[in-house]
């Protein structure tokens, strides 16, 4: 799997190519533990924080609806139960042609801990896309306006 480099540079400033690799991997691998017996929309996510620790999280649903946990939120409330506070990046991967794109509360989760931060979008060809937080969530509300 290849990313292409100016996105690379432009993105990913404070991450080395190894490392993205690395967060593209666990969240692949984190799908495959996804319990997704109602949509069976499998979904994985891996995030990086400021200690540079890797947390994984796959999407767990409930005949509840609203119980349902998205991956993303799963692998960043992993991460804050041991501790960390700083989101440095999220990867996001499906195993379908389609690009996976986080939901409205997870977008918010990733604000609570990140003004801004890269984001790995990774379908089942192994193709990514880049993108950042301030661009999935333009003018948002954090912690610091309360």
């Amino acid at each position: 799997m290849k990313i292409e480099p100016s996105l690379t540079d432009r993105v990913f400033k404070d991450l080395e190519p190894e490392l993205m690799l690395e967060l593209i991997h666990q969240a692949q691998a984190a799908y495959l533990q996804a319990y997704v017996p109602y949509s069976h929309y499998p979904v994985g996510s891996a995030a990086i924080f400021s200690s540079g620790k890797i947390y994984s999280g796959c999407n767990i649903e409930n005949a509840s609806y609203g119980l349902t946990v998205c991956a993303e939120r799963n692998a960043i409330f992993q991460a804050i139960a041991e501790g960390e506070r700083d989101l440095k990046g999220i990867a996001i991967a499906v195993p379908t042609d389609t690009f996976p794109s986080p939901c409205g509360a997870c977008r918010q989760v990733m604000r609570e801990f990140a003004v801004d931060c890269p984001v790995l979008l990774i379908n089942g060809s192994g193709q990514t896309k880049v993108t950042s937080l301030k661009t999935l969530l333009p003018d948002s509300f954090g912690p610091e306006f309360l």
